[in-house]
């Protein structure tokens, strides 16, 4: 039996098929955590020391641009958990780099396994843009569940 399980989402039908067709791992764990990972947003965008152009925006807003992601976040871990129909599920929102943060918390956590969705690019794509999935693959301390988006072609 599993001990902790991590549910990852980024609040997209992929991330959403993933915990559902992770269903049966997750209905064994004694502890099921859904996260989301929030980018924080950039202080530099409202400070600027360099004097040069002024800052892009006020405190005020990029306290509003912090809060609107800690709101969109809070929300794609209810909906997950909502979804899925687990009673014992918690919720935690993580800080940063999405894949450094899912391994940092997985170790942190002691968790026995990752369920994660993947948006399948390709080779090519993965190699320019990165891939959280292919991240937390090569560097969790647990198995990681990957499941792929289905192709629309």
């Amino acid at each position: 039996m599993l001990s902790t399980v991590i549910v990852a989402t980024d609040g997209s039908p992929d991330a959403l098929d993933a915990a559902t067709r992770g269903l049966p791992l997750l209905r064994d764990a004694e502890q099921v955590i859904v996260v989301a990972v929030i980018r924080e947003v950039d202080d530099s965008l409202a400070f600027d020391g360099s004097g040069h152009a002024g800052a892009t925006f006020t405190e005020a807003e990029l306290r509003e641009q912090q809060d609107a992601a800690r709101s969109e976040g809070e929300a794609m871990v209810a909906d997950t958990v909502a979804a899925l129909g687990i009673d014992h599920a918690v919720t935690r929102l993580l800080d940063g780099n999405p894949g450094q943060a899912l391994c940092a918390f997985a170790k942190e956590v002691e968790a026995d396994a990752i369920v994660m969705g993947s948006r399948g690019r390709g080779g090519l794509k993965r190699a320019l843009l990165g891939s959280v999935s292919d991240h937390v693959l090569r560097h969790a301390p647990c198995p990681v569940l990957v499941v792929g988006s289905a192709v629309d072609d």
